[in-house]
């Protein structure tokens, strides 16, 4: 039997594999239908390469899964009366004899950092932020000694009353406990001359003194939350 060619119409024997007019091919394979893909379900709008397969872009993380970042910053408003609280200890214990003022002003540069760590837990605390905290703690107890020793440097330059009063309470203290110290201040009580000076140079070295181990103390502190602390 003969059929026609597909491209130019001339009559060609069944199992001839080119016409003979043309020469095209005549053996053609039909694809299934299940192997083409269904262009029809697709939109024409949407690009298959809209999105690359590699970038170098980095990926955008969703919001719920963004981890918030600590913050290292000292908010001072509230450092500062946690600064105030530990400078008060500090002051009560020397006062009270509880510690020798070098060993009350390492304490409270601890206990200082040690507290705005735990009323501010979303803060990190690092050595850095530790001695600054420190620092101020000292600052400020230094400060109010500065105060009180103002103050008492007034009443000693009024003389008075109040002063010959002053000294014979020293007297009784010196004469039942045999301090030294004690003995120093009631010497420079009953001699006045260059009283003023001393107090002064001494109150800038309690400053330096104070500051100094207060930044020591914090800073210390404050490294060992921040190892403590690291995941």
């Amino acid at each position: 039997m003969d059929h026609p060619c597909h491209k130019c119409g001339h009559s060609v024997e069944d199992g001839k594999p080119f016409c003979l007019e043309c020469g095209a091919p005549q053996i053609r394979v039909a694809m299934p239908e299940s192997a083409v893909p269904a262009a029809s379900n697709v939109s024409p709008n949407v690009a298959f390469n809209d999105r690359p397969v590699f970038t170098l872009e980095p990926p955008i993380i969703p919001a719920p899964l963004s981890v918030p970042v600590l913050s290292t910053g000292i908010e001072w408003r509230r450092a500062l009366r946690v600064c105030a609280v530990a400078a008060f200890i500090s002051i009560v214990a020397m006062l009270l004899r509880l510690m020798v003022p070098p060993l009350a002003t390492l304490g409270a540069g601890c206990l200082a950092v040690i507290l705005y760590q735990r009323r501010n837990p979303a803060q990190r605390i690092n050595a850095r932020s530790g001695a600054q905290l420190g620092a101020a703690t000292g600052l400020l107890s230094s400060a109010v000694l500065a105060a009180f020793l103002a103050i008492f440097l007034a009443v000693l330059q009024s003389g008075g009353q109040v002063r010959q009063e002053m000294i014979e309470a020293m007297q009784q203290v010196v004469s039942r406990t045999h301090d030294s110290q004690a003995q120093a201040f009631l010497d420079l009580l009953n001699k006045p001359e260059g009283l003023a000076v001393k107090l002064m140079l001494g109150m800038v070295g309690v400053f330096v003194v104070s500051i100094a181990a207060g930044s020591l103390a914090g800073a210390l502190t404050g490294a060992f939350i921040s190892r403590r602390n690291r995941p």
